[in-house]
């Protein structure tokens, strides 16, 4: 079972965009801690309903980010 949940973030037009890698999970915040808050809510959201079995994930997954950076450097 999957521990680990991926989330690709990167830097928009206006807002960080967080896209997980391994559900249909996407969101959008103004600030990087705003967006890690909308992170845990839609995933909140999106597995309240679920079972965790049937879709290969362990009980309170640990959610990793990548953070593309080249967007942020140049901003």
């Amino acid at each position: 079972m999957k521990r680990i949940i991926s989330v690709h973030i990167f830097k928009g037009d206006k807002y960080f965009v967080g896209e997980c890698v391994d559900l249909p999970v996407v969101t959008q915040a103004k600030s990087l801690d705003e967006l890690v808050k909308n992170l845990k809510e839609a995933f909140e959201l999106h597995l309240s309903d679920e079972n965790l079995q049937e879709l290969d994930i362990a009980p309170n997954p640990t959610i990793i980010a990548n953070v593309e950076l080249d967007n942020l450097i140049y901003a």
